[in-house]
């Protein structure tokens, strides 16, 4: 049985709040796209989670109104880059700006690379990036999710240990919680370290 730390506390007091999409907090990553007689563009969402493990696939939802709906759409494909801290105004700007009306990659100073699966770019500043492709379309309401198979996984090599291990924990990633961007922080713990067994201190010989 797991036991609570510390002396009992009461449970905090509710307060019932009106329906919303309150789930907090969520990843917040720009995804970059690109069609044919189109400029690629880059669309800042934090609408996006995995929905499978096997085939790998993950979900993003756009509004259709957004420059970068018509441009998926299209292309049937992009690329979710995950931002560091170091690009979080970049993000921000990308989520403010529409690039119907400029060139975001120009604007931020973000450098375009070549995908190893679809042709929409890569952003290179950024740590972390996974190529898509869309298997299905879901017109929900006021956002459209695009549920889509991960074709490819690209990574900077600074983040690979000499094991091979992904450090992401020194890839300074970010999360968006109420309208605001947060660094990640401490590691308090692992998957299943709740049960995990203690280890019996090995007393030494007399």
């Amino acid at each position: 049985m797991m036991r609570a730390q510390g002396p009992p506390q009461p449970p905090p007091e509710k307060v019932v709040w009106k329906p919303g999409t309150m789930l907090f907090p969520v990843p917040v990553v720009m995804i970059s796209c690109a069609a044919e007689n189109v400029r690629p563009n880059i669309v800042t969402v934090a609408w996006t989670g995995v929905v499978c493990s096997d085939p790998p696939m993950l979900s993003i939802s756009v509004r259709p109104e957004r420059h970068s709906y018509g441009i998926i759409t299209k292309s049937r494909e992009f690329v979710v880059n995950i931002p560091s801290m170091k690009q979080i105004r970049a993000t921000d700007y990308c989520g403010v700006a529409s690039g119907r009306d400029v060139d975001k990659f120009a604007e931020t100073g973000l450098t375009p690379g070549p995908a190893s699966t679809v042709a929409a770019p890569l952003i290179l500043e950024c740590p972390i990036h996974l190529e898509c492709k869309v298997r299905q379309v879901l017109p929900l309401g006021s956002h459209t999710m695009f549920v889509s198979e991960i074709t490819a996984v690209q990574v900077s090599k600074q983040l690979i240990t000499e094991s091979g291990r992904l450090a992401v924990e020194q890839a300074n990633l970010a999360a968006f919680a109420h309208g605001g961007y947060y660094p990640l922080g401490k590691k308090h713990g692992f998957f299943g370290f709740s049960v995990q067994k203690r280890r019996r201190a090995i007393r030494p010989s007399k």
